[in-house]
This record gives C-alpha cells, sequence and structure tokens, in this order.
C-alpha cells in the first residue's frame, strides 16, 4: 500500500493535493506556514485539511513500522508463506494487522500450548474435520504420560480448537460487530461506599445500563472516572446466545460426538478467550471515542477563548480579589510591565473599604489607570460592587475576567523569571490584567488543561490532548500574528518554525541589542537559519519599523511583487497601503505567475488594505445582576446577564455572577435543532438567561436560552 493511496482513501482531497502536501512537510514545512504561504500548491487547503493529512501520514507510517515487525517476527518461526505475507501487506488498519498476527505472537503459557506438548494437537485436528464418529477410540490412542484419561484428552484437544476458533479474523469481526451493534454498558453501585459524600456526584450511574455504541462522551467519562475511584463497577454486556448461536452455525457441520465437541470448545473459546479480549478491546475503542469528542470540545473551547476579544494596549489596574488575605492590586502600562503593586482590606474581617477606595482613586491618577480587570473567583462580586462605587476623575471601563490558571502561571518558572522579585500573589494579578489586554499573549504560559474550558480533562489520552491543544494554540498564535518586539518567549514559542529554544535566543537577541527595526534583523538571532526564517517571517510583526510591510502579514518573499504593484499603480509603498480605492484597480490576474496564484494575490491585497488587522473584536465592559450575590438570591423564572464560561457537548455553562455556574441544557438553548452548539454560543459570549431550576442541595442551577 502506497501512502498517497492510504491517505486520499480517507479524505476527499485530490491525490495531487496530497502529494504537493507531502512534499511539503518533508520539506519542514509548518501547517500553518503551508495553509497561509502555499495555497497554489496545495489547491488552497485550510489547516484543518492539511492537518487530516499529517495524521493520516503518522498512522500510516505506524502501519508500515508494525507490518516490517510482524513479517519479520512470522519469519524467524518459518511460519511466512506468500499469501501471509499479501495479506499483510495489502491490510489497512492496525486491528486487522494484529488479528493476522494472533496466531503466531509469542504466549505465556497456555492451556492449549500444555495440550500440544502433550501431543494433542492430531486429536484436535481429528474433532475439527467432524468425520469420525467413535471419539473415545480415537482419544484413547492419546491417554499417556500427563494424559491420564480420555476426558483429559478430550478436554486438551477442545482447548486447542478453543485458541483456534480465536484465532479465526472471520469469528473476531464477526463477535466485535456484534459488540459494536448490540452491547450495552452497565453499572452496579459498590455497596460499602454508596453512601459516602464523594459519591453522590455519581448517583446517576449506581445502576445503569446503556446502548454501548450511543453512549454521549460525557457519560462515558464520566463513568469511567466513578470505576476508577471505585464507586461503581463497570462491565459491557450482550445477548451470549445469540452471538454463540452465530459461531455455531460458522463451525458445527456434524451432529455427532465431534460436533458436540466443538460446541463445547466454542463455549470456553467464546467466555474465557473471545469475549475477554473484545469487550476490552470494545471498551477501549468506545473510551478512545469519547476522548475523541472531549477532546474536540476542549479544543473548540479553547481556541474561541484565545481568541477571546483584547482592551488592546491601555493601561490597566488589575484586582486579584480576596476576603481575610486582602484584595492584590497591580497597576501595568500599556506593554503589560509592572508598574505598582498594593494590597486593599475592604471585605471582612477588616472593613476597610474607604482606606481601600482612597488607594484606587490614588493609583488609578498617579498611573493614569484606562481600564480596571477584576479576577472572578472568592470576593468577585464584592470588590466589583466597591469598584463601580468609586466616582472616578475621568471614565473607566470596568471588567471581571475569568482567573482560571492564574495560580498556575504565578508558581510557574515562567512567571518566577518574570517577576523575581514578587510573590506569587502579585504575579496572579498581574495575570489577570494582562489577559485583559490580550488574553492569547498571556493564556500561553499556561498549560491549556489549566484553564478550565473543558470536562474531563484529566481523564482523557494525554498525549492526544496535548497535541491537539498544542496544534489548537499554534493555530491561534499564527492567525493573530505576533509582535517580535514585545512578545513573550512563550508566546514566539509557538510562531510557525520558531519553538522554544528559538523563542530564548530571540528574546535574549532583543533584549542584548534593542528592538528589530525590520524583518531581514531576525536573521540575525543565533541559530535562526534561513528555514525557520522562512517559516516564521509572515507570522512575526515589526510595528514602526522601516519597513511597513514588515507589520502586515505579506511574506519577505512576496516584498518585491507588493513593490512592483506599488510602482505599476504610480505609488510609492507607504501610499499603496490602506489605499483601498488603488487596490480594488488592481488588475490580479497580470500578476499571476508559476509561482504564485490568485489566491496568494488576493490574501496580499487584503492584508494590504488593512496590514496587521486582529482578527480579533474588542473586549466589551459587562456587569452581573447586582442583586445576584450567591445561590441563595437565584430564583426560578429570573432573567439574568451572563458570560459563557464553559462548552459541552450537552450544553454550556453560563456564569451569572454567583460562585455555581448554571447550566444551559442544549434543549434549552434554542427552539431549533442543536447540531453543533459552538454554532449557537462561543465562550466569553454576553448572554441573557431565564432560571429553569435551583438545586440547593446539590449547588446546581438550570437555565435556559430559549424563551
Amino acid at each position: 500500500m502506497q501512502l498517497i493511496t492510504y491517505i486520499s482513501s480517507n479524505v476527499q482531497i485530490s491525490q495531487k493535493s496530497i502529494e504537493n502536501t507531502i512534499e511539503l512537510l518533508n520539506e519542514d514545512c509548518t501547517v500553518p506556514f503551508i495553509a497561509r504561504y502555499r495555497k497554489e500548491k496545495t489547491g488552497n487547503l485550510d489547516e484543518v485539511e492539511i492537518g487530516q493529512i499529517v495524521q493520516l501520514k503518522e498512522q500510516f507510517e505506524t502501519l508500515e513500522k508494525r507490518k516490517k515487525a510482524i513479517l519479520k517476527a512470522i519469519d524467524e518461526q518459518g511460519g511466512l508463506t506468500d499469501e501471509l505475507k499479501a495479506k499483510i501487506e495489502r491490510t489497512d488498519n492496525l486491528t486487522a494487522l494484529e488479528d493476522l498476527y494472533l496466531p503466531f505472537k509469542k504466549k505465556r503459557k497456555t492451556k492449549a500450548e500444555t495440550a500440544r506438548k502433550n501431543g494433542l494437537e492430531p486429536l484436535a485436528k481429528i474433532i475439527m474435520s467432524q468425520r469420525n464418529d467413535d471419539l473415545e477410540y480415537v482419544a484413547s490412542k492419546y491417554v499417556k504420560n500427563e494424559v491420564e484419561s480420555v476426558d483429559k484428552a478430550l478436554e486438551g484437544a477442545r482447548h486447542i480448537i478453543a485458541e483456534w476458533i480465536n484465532e479465526r479474523t472471520d469469528i473476531r469481526n464477526m463477535v466485535r460487530r456484534e459488540l459494536e451493534r448490540y452491547s450495552t454498558i452497565a453499572t452496579k453501585v459498590v455497596k460499602t461506599k454508596k453512601d459516602e459524600a464523594e459519591a453522590q456526584k455519581y448517583k446517576d450511574y449506581f445502576d445503569w445500563s446503556e446502548n454501548l455504541r450511543r453512549i454521549p462522551s460525557h457519560r462515558m467519562l464520566a463513568i469511567l472516572r466513578a470505576e476508577k475511584e471505585g464507586f461503581i463497577r463497570v462491565k459491557i454486556e450482550i445477548d451470549d446466545t445469540n452471538v454463540l448461536d452465530k459461531i455455531d452455525r460458522k463451525l458445527i457441520k456434524s451432529n455427532n460426538e465431534s460436533g458436540a465437541e466443538i460446541q463445547l470448545a466454542i463455549d470456553d473459546s467464546y467466555k474465557r478467550l473471545l469475549l475477554p479480549s473484545l469487550t476490552t478491546e470494545a471498551m477501549n475503542l468506545a473510551k478512545a471515542k469519547a476522548d475523541e469528542s472531549a477532546i474536540n470540545v476542549f479544543a473548540k473551547n479553547l481556541q474561541q477563548l484565545l481568541l477571546g476579544s483584547p482592551l488592546g494596549e491601555k493601561r490597566i489596574l488589575a484586582i486579584d480579589p480576596g476576603f481575610r488575605t486582602g484584595c492584590k492590586v497591580v497597576c501595568l502600562n500599556e506593554q503589560g510591565d509592572l508598574l505598582e503593586n498594593e494590597t486593599i482590606f475592604p471585605h471582612p474581617p477588616q472593613n476597610k473599604s474607604r482606606e481601600a477606595s482612597y488607594t484606587l482613586e490614588h493609583l488609578i491618577k498617579k498611573h493614569q489607570i484606562e481600564a480596571i480587570s477584576i479576577g472572578n473567583g472568592t470576593a468577585s462580586r464584592e470588590t466589583e460592587r466597591l469598584v463601580r462605587n468609586i466616582s472616578f476623575s475621568s471614565p473607566i471601563e470596568i471588567f471581571v475576567v475569568s482567573e482560571a490558571g492564574a495560580s498556575i502561571y504565578s508558581a510557574s518558572k515562567i512567571a518566577r523569571d518574570e517577576f523575581p522579585n514578587h510573590d506569587v500573589t502579585v504575579r496572579g494579578a498581574v495575570s489577570i490584567g494582562r489577559r485583559l489586554a490580550d488574553p492569547l499573549a498571556e493564556l500561553v504560559k499556561i498549560d491549556a488543561k489549566s484553564i478550565g474550558v473543558g470536562q474531563y480533562q484529566h481523564d482523557v489520552d494525554q498525549s492526544s490532548l496535548k497535541q491537539s491543544l498544542d496544534t489548537v494554540v499554534e493555530h491561534c498564535v499564527n492567525k493573530v500574528g505576533v509582535n517580535i518586539n514585545t512578545a513573550s518567549a512563550s508566546l514566539l514559542s509557538y510562531v510557525s518554525g520558531i519553538g522554544p529554544k528559538l523563542a530564548e535566543n530571540i528574546v535574549n537577541y532583543r533584549n542584548e541589542n534593542g528592538a528589530f527595526d525590520n524583518r531581514t534583523a531576525i536573521k540575525k538571532v543565533p541559530r535562526l537559519g534561513g528555514k525557520a526564517f522562512e517559516q516564521s517571517a509572515g507570522f512575526l510583526r515589526i510595528k514602526n519599523g522601516s519597513n511597513p510591510l514588515d507589520n502586515s502579514a505579506v511574506h519577505p518573499e512576496r516584498y518585491n511583487l507588493v513593490k512592483q504593484m506599488a510602482k505599476d499603480a504610480g505609488k510609492n509603498l507607504n501610499d499603496l497601503i490602506g489605499n483601498s480605492s488603488t487596490l480594488k484597480q488592481i488588475k490580479l490576474q497580470r500578476y499571476i505567475t508559476d509561482s504564485y496564484g490568485l489566491p496568494t494575490l488576493q490574501d496580499i491585497i487584503k492584508e494590504l488594505d488593512k496590514p496587521g488587522l486582529d482578527p480579533r473584536s474588542k473586549a466589551k465592559a459587562f456587569s452581573f445582576n447586582e442583586h445576584i450575590k450567591t445561590i441563595d438570591d437565584v430564583k426560578t423564572g429570573m432573567v439574568l446577564p451572563g458570560i459563557v464560561n464553559n462548552i459541552t457537548n450537552f450544553g454550556c455553562f453560563v456564569d451569572i455572577g454567583v460562585k455555581e455556574s448554571g447550566l444551559v441544557h442544549v434543549s434549552n438553548l434554542s427552539n431549533t435543532f442543536v447540531k453543533d452548539i459552538n454554532d449557537h454560543v462561543s465562550l466569553q459570549q454576553q448572554v441573557q438567561v431565564k432560571v429553569l431550576e435551583v438545586d440547593l442541595a446539590r449547588k446546581r442551577i438550570q437555565l435556559s436560552m430559549n424563551f
């Protein structure tokens, strides 16, 4: 099987596009670079389609590597026939491949292996032929040494037959199909733990049964977590009689003693070998499917969060609220640098609200603060009310932002390196302020799993989760572009072609030599060679540099083209950039060459029209209902403002200003059918919700957006 054939059989993409994309990948081109700057070569594939090719390429390489290992292992055993070799080479999935290898796989000591050593394989073959009516006489010939009786001889032969049945690909596939269609996942509560407080959150699954194929991702992961924590037991169930009947019809051809022995071997093989192996496989597949769904939700949420609305380069006062330990206050300049920090104690037990108000007024005036960012954790609402009651001398925008992950950042090496002379509380407050100015630049410093926009992130496959989330971060960073003169090493590390080591080198070079004046100067960074420059340059921005194109997504390899456009239009470069009327008059067809075509030219014109335009919308201020402070204040029928703070497959969670976020179930999201929740809501979206139910005992709030 060839790589291109394998990929094209799994995606709706032309073979030419696949071939060219593989060629670019083999040249160490990144997905963002290929999608943005090699559109003609790929047939205008987007990052998702290129990502599919990357994934299938990796799958194919894994498959081929496993084939080589299996062929070698079987050949060393002397069992490799031309027919088997051809079957293995034609196989296009790992499960089928492992089935072919199963008879040759080295096994620990089994009942069948013991029977073979006792010389019972010929007897097993005689029984399988189903032509002998006097098995007792035949079996008596094998009674010797370890085989003490006819019954022992027949039992050993059945063990061999059971193993043969287990190794038959057609039977394994038939049982797989039955499990896929008809199996159920069933749970039972562990009675000794039933009444434990921690078990109550799994109460719905104390006695549960559901078709395995149809179980939603979130329920599957919840059940598996409950099992892991020891509150329930889980097993896969199926109608054994129906499956056994199908195996019988495949194998039993005679109504004689041999048929009866085969019947016993089938029962043994099914219960001892087939069912345990294939139910485990079915459970693993269901888990993988649930993982994939959960990871996709997490990835979508993360992308929305990273591409959340930035306030931009403003002077920000950020507050990390608290009661007993006070509120940590920091003042940041337009670049996010720390100017000053204080601690105020406006809430119980100190209740120094007057002093706190005076301190805030003083800091805002002293540092010419333009906006206030308040973390949404403990004492957030009380702090917001305090701030809103202050009469500032100039208009100040007030925002409540998610502080999820701020504590993770504040204790990290990145934070310690940034603020070696400040404690974790100050660093956390800085993060709260910076994520208002630019969520993307700040959140990339935090482990994505700690940002709080998914469910069961610790239960899914961690390697797949990391790979998916890293891809999302890379996509978002390169979609927005990065100011090379202000970006942190964390942010730079996600730029196409850069990586952590080069990111550190860029920051060190910048610290030693000052700001970069143009993109060409980037080549002076140690170890940043031609390939890294090619892959990264288009995503790096230089504001107010010597070349205006350096603050755009136009790649340096196309600068001469743009200069020619300007010359043909009778304009200098500065006059062409942002000149919509002139740009509209440019005839793109005249600039098409073998190297670039219309898609690239259209991208260039779009970028020249609005160079460096941030694709994200600007942040908007928001206020919760001032009368709602705790869940006790929430009543059925209320209509409240809220912010979407998490999205799952079964609905979205909305922050309405109390500790407990409310759930808008998918059925209460819209009056139309909801195929994808992300088509209806997005993270950080400001919404109006109606309270349907408040469960004070379980601290749950049911909401609706369909009213």
